[in-house]
């Protein structure tokens, strides 16, 4: 992979998960996860699309279909798991 397809496959993984905070809401903080979500999402489609050969939407040597969609899942996990709140209950 080239030095401006990182750089495109970041902007592309950082702008899905701006779109992600807009669409959601939140912090300061919480736009900062979604900024790392959507990059670990994006890396994590990649490695998919590599390892096992996949190919959705291929744009150079990226593959957009898998990267988006994997951004997508770990948004919408990490979204889900992030707004769990704990039960003030004791065990004791």
């Amino acid at each position: 992979m080239t030095i401006p397809g990182i750089i495109f496959g970041l902007v592309v993984a950082l702008l899905a998960g701006a779109l992600f905070h807009a669409v959601r809401g939140g912090s300061g903080w919480r736009l900062l996860l979604h900024f790392g979500l959507g990059i670990l999402g994006f890396a994590i489609g990649q490695g998919v699309a590599y390892f096992f050969g996949f190919t959705l939407l291929l744009l150079g040597t990226i593959d957009m279909g898998l990267g988006i969609a994997g951004s997508v899942l770990v948004l919408l996990l990490g979204d889900w798991l992030s707004r769990i709140k704990p039960a003030n209950k004791s065990g004791v």
